[in-house]
């Protein structure tokens, strides 16, 4: 939920009070994103938050992160873990512990990368799948240095 109510004409207290009065009717209008509150005299937009699953980029730095990552599985949001912060005994014990709630869950997990691993809850199917170095018959090249400029 964001933090900022967007208001017009007038203050929230104000505006509250003129729903429960029943001096003015309010009709409230949902436009997808917003929810939009207007009375006679006042009109009040809510933004909301964006609905739906989600994906979510973590980078624990210890296995009490673990819990995190199960409550995003839960809440039917894919999840792709980066276990490059962590030592390898943490990482395995992560990994433990994600496992078991990703079949709890009837999901999904794959390792996509060195320490890169992709969780997905029962309603997202995972098609394809990446090698790793030791499988490929191919030759791997190191592309670190690729960076992606974000605005």
């Amino acid at each position: 939920m964001y933090s900022e109510d967007i208001l017009k004409g007038g203050n929230i207290m104000g505006f509250i009070k003129s729903i429960f009065d029943g001096d003015s009717q309010t009709e409230v209008i949902t436009d997808g994103e917003n929810e939009v509150y207007e009375s006679e005299e006042r009109t009040m937009v809510i933004p909301q938050e964006p609905s739906g699953p989600k994906m979510i980029l973590l980078e624990p730095r210890a296995f009490s992160e673990s819990q995190q990552i199960a409550d995003h599985l839960k809440k039917k949001n894919t999840v792709v873990i980066n276990l490059r912060r962590v030592t390898s005994d943490q990482a395995k014990r992560i990994i433990d512990f994600v496992s078991g709630a990703v079949y709890a869950l009837k999901g999904h997990i794959e390792k996509v990368g060195s320490g890169i691993f992709l969780c997905t809850p029962d309603n997202v199917n995972i098609q394809g799948k990446i090698t790793s170095d030791k499988e490929s018959k191919q030759e791997v090249y190191n592309n670190d240095d690729i960076e992606i400029d974000l605005m």
